[in-house]
């Protein structure tokens, strides 16, 4: 079968985490991807990050930039612009995770390329956006999650503001960019009309806030931070401590919280007034955590993940990552592969989630700086030697 996007093609202005991510996965999904990489920066700084870190490749950049391919393109260069608009002419999406003020400055909006071609479609992902008063900021996650509010709703009660353990503002940044580019591009091959996306990280980061944001919105909630990763409402959802490790235990539903009583040997609390329901246990949380904790301790995690899963409760080990990378449900789904890298060997990765069809999914390691920017230049632009040759001597793809 064809990858779904196999007839997409992508030009990235992007580095890092957010944006290396979106488009990775429409480049996972079959789209040629081609980034452009600033020769005087030394291309994208996720090269750089250590600690696992070769000259211009590291395990960092790996990560986020399979199946891709790579220009290096000085866009500020006065002859660059042209060969920014010749690339323009010839894919489907221009993509940029920069500051909010820079797609414009840059030439890199709908209404500055449609000339070129009518359809293209046009996404900037940035921290705050393309307007409002902190357009002009710059915007990584972790500052999002404190402005959110996430950082006030996770931790235990008593501890400081704590992110989470992953920079999940840009991994969702990343999401919520490559759907609004699949709709852009399905407007544009409908209507023959291409459009600008405009993506923040913090409008992400707000939205995700979920029924918390409804609640505080709403209702002026204030979200308490509870003990064990606990549901803010919910009873029994979050950790328990085993007499060896640690199991979640999500009971959000009626039927699941009589199963625990039943795998935990109490029947005797589905009839207890105080747990009665999602009320009754929230209202009677302390006292049910109680008799809670000190039931799971009794018993190992094992134990206590077959009992649960007899009883059909929905639960689970918490995992180190080593132990995650090694469940036997990762190993049943591959969910691990690996890539042979011309420079760093053997890596192996996480693979993409996005399973379309049946067919092989793409697997080609990240580019070299500038790998391909002969191939695509001649490929998409039809440049022939000796304009690439001029262009190299001018220093529009880096010092000579």
């Amino acid at each position: 079968m064809t990858l779904p996007l196999a007839d997409v093609k992508v030009l990235a202005i992007e580095q890092f985490g957010a944006g290396p991510w979106a488009t990775l996965q429409l480049a996972d999904l079959g789209a040629d991807v081609i980034k452009v990489e600033d020769p005087a920066a030394g291309g994208d700084v996720g090269r750089y990050v250590p600690p696992f870190q070769e000259g211009e490749d590291s395990l960092f950049f790996e990560t986020f930039n399979r199946n891709k391919r790579s220009i290096a393109l000085d866009l500020r260069h006065e002859r660059g612009r042209g060969v920014l608009l010749d690339l323009a002419a010839a894919v489907d999406v221009v993509f940029s995770n920069l500051r909010g003020d820079q797609p414009r400055r840059l030439g890199l909006m709908y209404d500055q390329l449609a000339e070129r071609n009518p359809q293209i479609v046009c996404c900037s992902l940035s921290g705050f956006g393309m307007t409002g008063p902190r357009a002009r900021q710059g915007g990584y996650d972790y500052i999002m999650q404190g402005l959110a509010g996430w950082m006030a709703l996770t931790g235990e009660p008593e501890g400081p503001p704590t992110k989470s353990g992953l920079s999940l503002v840009d991994l969702s940044g990343g999401y919520v960019a490559a759907i609004a580019i699949l709709a852009g591009l399905w407007r544009a091959r409908r209507d023959g009309v291409g459009c600008d996306c405009d993506i923040s990280l913090f409008e992400t980061a707000l939205a995700e806030l979920m029924y918390v944001g409804t609640w505080a919105a709403t209702k002026a909630y204030e979200p308490p931070r509870r003990a064990n990763s606990a549901h803010p409402s919910i009873v029994p959802f979050q950790n328990f401590a085993t007499a060896d490790g640690w199991v979640v235990v999500a009971c959000a539903k009626q039927s699941l919280w009589v199963a625990l009583c039943g795998a935990l040997g109490r029947p005797e609390l589905v009839d207890d007034r105080r747990f009665a329901d999602f009320a009754a246990r929230d209202e009677h949380r302390d006292e049910l955590l109680e008799i809670l904790e000190a039931a799971f301790a009794e018993r190992a995690t094992d134990d206590w993940l077959e009992r649960l899963r007899e009883a059909g409760v929905p639960s689970g080990r918490v995992n180190t990552v080593g132990a995650a990378l090694e469940d036997e449900q990762t190993a049943a789904r591959d969910a691990v592969v690996t890539v042979e890298h011309p420079r760093l060997g053997p890596v192996r990765e996480v693979a993409s989630p996005l399973r379309v069809g049946e067919g092989e999914r793409p697997l080609r390691p990240g580019p070299a700086r500038g790998e391909h920017t002969d191939a695509v230049l001649r490929e998409l632009c039809g440049y022939d030697d000796a304009r690439l040759g001029d262009l190299r001597r001018a220093g529009v793809f880096g010092s000579a």
